[in-house]
């Protein structure tokens, strides 16, 4: 533990090696206790499909073809090729087993809960301010979703990739060197790497420099023993800056990245559909509603809906200037009570990239983004627990007693959240009971209806997220495939034409349509809906396969053949020996079958 525990002049108490081990301990245990039924959670269908269950890539493990797709893919309107490979070895190990999936997350959870200990205390050796703010971590509700979520990997490792960041840069503020200063960035670029939401981790280093590290030099009778920096050796400012030149490059490049995948995979096109002063009033709104979330951690759903530009100015206003109160006073008390300005700074800073400004998906706001965040407002919690009660004579009984009731709340409440997180069902029927105008949620529960064989439930569901959203265009796909399950073609029809009219280009409803008009015998009209499909996506797989059938049962065989090749082709579904891969779904398996007979009937004219 030699250099590992260290300490400046702020810290109230040094840290006792074996209290250390005892509290490390005490965490890792509480953390995986909580936790430890997510084991027995499923996937949900809610983007586990898109990273996981439905996503061969991932399901074939690491290989160097699928090492060159996770550099360059913008799947789910991202680029974050670290989580891709967290997921691929995942799948190498534990196949579509969601139990190994749901370990790795926890580990990495713990191991975060562990590290951010680890960072506080050799920053400022105050251990129980520490580990209060450690134990907040590991044990709130609000950090359930990026734990028990599955989609969310990105998450814990890009958190993982910051702690460690944070970690080696506090050992570089000590010793100094190009190496130790070249592993920060390294790791940072892998956080980057992981989830580009850390674009904003060199405004935190630069907070960090002035509390705890003390680099700054603003802080009043102060020596720092991380720095050995005394407050009247006032250090060149712009030499800081100029120190995290390469990250802020580093994060600008990450940003320029992330805004092209996202606007390709049109997930900015919110930036039309919501003002800017909506924009403006929501960030605001959800600044404090994370504050109140956190003090009050009930009614967590996965999706709040965004409430569309029907949001109240008044709102923002109110919540605007509470916001401003609170700044304007934490600046003036900074050099005073230097924790409580970089508590809330990191709060505030943190969460711009995902406040809402720039809106991708339709959420208000959502609990994962509050993973790294809320460790700025527990360092607020911690040291001014200490500081408020620092004259009373019982001061430590206080903490403890306080601690002793606030963490068996918390662990009871996370307990319970984890349950949530059960199943699709689970999860969706509590969202839509706590949240009101939830189409997406009921078209997710829809999808998860119909694939288990309930399609009345699915239709009702779908009917459900097409009276709230009657423009939602999946909707309407979706409810003519569970019309089209249930035998009524007509009805199936209609509900693809109409996410059509919706949305003209939605290649996956052309396909539902020409699903639904061959189960009706209408192959002249599911062939011209197929080409369509297949004219907005040139590489809908599926589309060219349908088309085949389409062919076939109309005696066009040398069609249905190419087509059918065409499918193969582009799924790459046959290796050397031009066998069909174990894992690809039966539909895929048939069209080599097709192929195949297609050719026998050829030859028997």
């Amino acid at each position: 533990m030699k250099n590992l525990l260290m300490k400046d002049n702020n810290a109230t108490d040094m840290p006792n090696k074996r209290h250390f081990y005892i509290i490390c301990l005490f965490l890792a245990v509480a953390t995986l206790a909580v936790y430890w039924q997510v084991l027995d959670n499923d996937f949900v269908h809610y983007d586990d499909n898109d990273y996981i269950t439905e996503n061969l890539r991932v399901q074939k493990g690491v290989t160097f073809d699928n090492l060159t797709w996770a550099a360059t893919s913008s799947l789910a309107s991202n680029w974050h090729p670290l989580t891709w490979i967290s997921h691929m070895i995942d799948c190498q190990f534990y196949g579509l087993n969601p139990k190994g999936h749901h370990l790795t997350s926890l580990l990495f959870h713990v191991a975060n809960t562990l590290l951010l200990l680890l960072i506080f205390v050799r920053m400022t050796g105050a251990l129980w301010q520490s580990s209060l703010v450690a134990a907040l971590f590991a044990l709130h509700p609000l950090h359930v979703e990026s734990v028990a979520w599955v989609a969310e990997r990105k998450d814990v490792l890009s958190t993982f990739f910051m702690m460690l960041t944070l970690w080696v840069y506090t050992i570089y503020v000590k010793k100094g060197g190009v190496r130790r200063y070249l592993l920060v960035v390294l790791f940072f670029v892998l956080g980057l790497m992981s989830k580009p939401m850390l674009v904003t981790l060199p405004f935190v280093l630069l907070m960090l420099d002035f509390w705890p590290l003390g680099r700054l030099g603003l802080i009043r009778d102060t020596r720092n023993e991380v720095t050995g920096q005394q407050a009247d050796e006032r250090p060149n400012i712009f030499r800081l800056v100029w120190e995290k030149v390469p990250f802020f490059a580093l994060a600008v490049g990450s940003s320029i990245v992330t805004f092209i995948v996202q606007e390709r995979g049109g997930a900015v096109k919110l930036l039309e559909m919501y003002s800017i002063q909506t924009r403006i009033i929501n960030a605001f709104v959800a600044y404090i509603e994370y504050i109140v979330n956190m003090v009050w951690p009930v009614k967590l759903v996965v999706l709040y809906p965004h409430p569309g530009n029907s949001l109240p100015i008044w709102k923002g206003v109110v919540t605007g200037l509470v916001m401003v109160l609170i700044t304007v006073l934490v600046i003036r008390k900074a050099r005073k009570i230097p924790y409580l300005a970089v508590g809330w700074f990191w709060y505030i800073v943190t969460l711009i990239p995902v406040i809402g400004i720039v809106q991708v998906g339709l959420q208000a706001m959502s609990d994962r983004y509050t993973y790294i965040t809320l460790i700025g407002l527990f360092v607020i919690i911690a040291w001014g627990a200490n500081d408020l009660l620092s004259k009373w004579l019982y001061r430590k009984i206080c903490l403890g007693t306080l601690a002793a009731v606030i963490l068996p709340v918390l662990i009871v409440l996370t307990w319970k959240q984890v349950q949530y997180w059960e199943n699709s069902i689970t999860l969706f029927k509590h969202t839509l009971k706590h949240t009101s105008n939830n189409f997406i949620i009921y078209n997710n529960l829809g999808k998860v209806y119909n694939d288990s064989g309930k399609y009345k439930e699915a239709i009702e569901a779908y009917k459900q997220s097409t009276r709230i959203a009657p423009d939602y265009a999946m909707a309407h796909s979706n409810l003519g495939v569970s019309y089209n399950d249930l035998g009524k073609y007509k009805e199936a029809i209609e509900a693809c034409r109409k996410a059509i009219w919706i949305n003209p280009d939605y290649a996956k409803a052309y396909f539902n349509l020409s699903v639904a008009y061959g189960e009706s015998g209408k192959y002249k009209e599911a062939i011209e809906a197929c080409r369509k499909a297949i004219e907005i996506d040139p590489d809908y797989a599926m589309a060219h396969s349908n088309l085949g059938v389409a062919y076939g049962v109309l005696g066009m065989y040398k069609e249905a053949i190419e087509k059918f090749k065409q499918a193969i082709e582009i799924e790459g579904l046959q290796d050397k020996d031009n066998n069909v891969d174990e894992s690809v779904n039966e539909w895929k398996k048939k069209a080599m079958r097709e192929v195949t007979i297609y050719k026998g009937l050829i030859g028997a004219k």
